[in-house]
């Protein structure tokens, strides 16, 4: 299953991480020199989480962020019969 958001589309998204050596100029050296650059991953808070799709209780991976935006419609925990009270006159 894909690393992405069913929600929000949101997916693992790829950069940098730099290393450097060295004094920065304020503190009296040459400057600070880049020594490595690695390529890095930034991947998305996702949770399995049972939402409400087209009145179906499913479950689907949704990042922290759209749970936190309300995205997400979860079901009932419990179902209750609904009975209507019989009168007896």
């Amino acid at each position: 299953m894909p690393r992405v958001c069913a929600l929000t589309g949101k997916k693992t998204s790829f950069g940098r991480s730099l290393k450097y050596r060295g004094k920065a100029k304020y503190l009296g050296g040459v400057g600070k020199k880049i020594t490595g650059k690695t390529r890095r991953r930034f991947r998305p808070n996702l949770q399995d989480v049972t939402a409400v799709i087209d009145g179906k209780p499913t479950r689907v991976k949704v990042s922290a962020k759209a749970i936190r935006q309300g995205l997400v419609v979860k079901p009932l925990k419990r179902k209750y019969a609904y009975r209507p009270e019989e009168s007896g006159e």
